[in-house]
């Protein structure tokens, strides 16, 4: 089984579904493709249905996007438990997952990872500015608050025991952390949401995928 990721400095996406993986403890490989660069574009051509990454290969099929791969692994390792047990919190689990997927336009444009938007680091850039990103901060910040407090008696997860969620989120934390983002100023006032983040922040699968990027 082979995943094959973006530059693990700036890809996001690939991010995601590498976590999920390693929460299964599955057996895998990673491929990586430099996808800003013209050799890694024919590269990515060649193997990618999408054009994207990531992808998986397994038992002979090529399993393209980062929520594909989630829900593969979800049936692959029913014993994980990657989702919340609880039906209401698995609901909306998927429903803050998928959310985070699709949407959060402005803070993907105005908080954007790229060759001067490193994920860890000692530099750090300032806070963004927009009525965009601004809406979609506020928003992660309540839907964090809102999951935290129903859901999350069990653990220190979005619904106590990590699940897909945390992973789809876990890139969210690293930009606001990396834009110095004030959560209270966005509705985080006794901190749940901060606490949150920096839950993700230290969760050891990413410290691994954190380490490895900045070799």
């Amino acid at each position: 089984m082979e995943l094959i990721i973006g530059p693990r400095l700036y890809s996001t996406w690939s991010l995601r579904p590498w976590l999920v993986l390693k929460r299964c403890k599955a057996d895998f490989t990673v491929r990586e493709f430099d996808i800003y660069t013209p050799e890694g574009q024919a590269e990515l051509e060649r193997v990618s249905p999408s054009r994207l990454v990531p992808l998986l290969k397994v038992e002979g099929e090529t399993i393209w996007d980062s929520m594909a791969i989630s829900v593969w692994c979800a049936e692959r390792y029913p014993q994980v438990r990657l989702w919340p047990a609880d039906a209401h919190a698995r609901w909306l689990a998927r429903s803050a997952a998928c959310e985070m997927h699709g949407g959060f336009m402005g803070l993907r444009t105005d908080c954007g990872m790229g060759p001067d938007h490193t994920m860890v680091g000692p530099d750090r850039s300032p806070p963004p500015k927009g009525e965009a990103v601004e809406r979609d901060i506020r928003r992660i910040v309540s839907l964090w608050r809102e999951m935290r407090r129903r859901f999350g008696a069990g653990g220190p997860y979005m619904f106590g025991e990590w699940s897909v969620p945390d992973a789809f989120y876990t890139p969210v934390a690293t930009r606001f952390r990396h834009f110095q983002i004030d959560l209270s100023a966005y509705g985080d006032d006794d901190g749940l949401a901060a606490a949150y983040r920096d839950t993700l922040l230290a969760q050891p699968d990413f410290l691994e995928w954190s380490a490895e990027a900045l070799r």
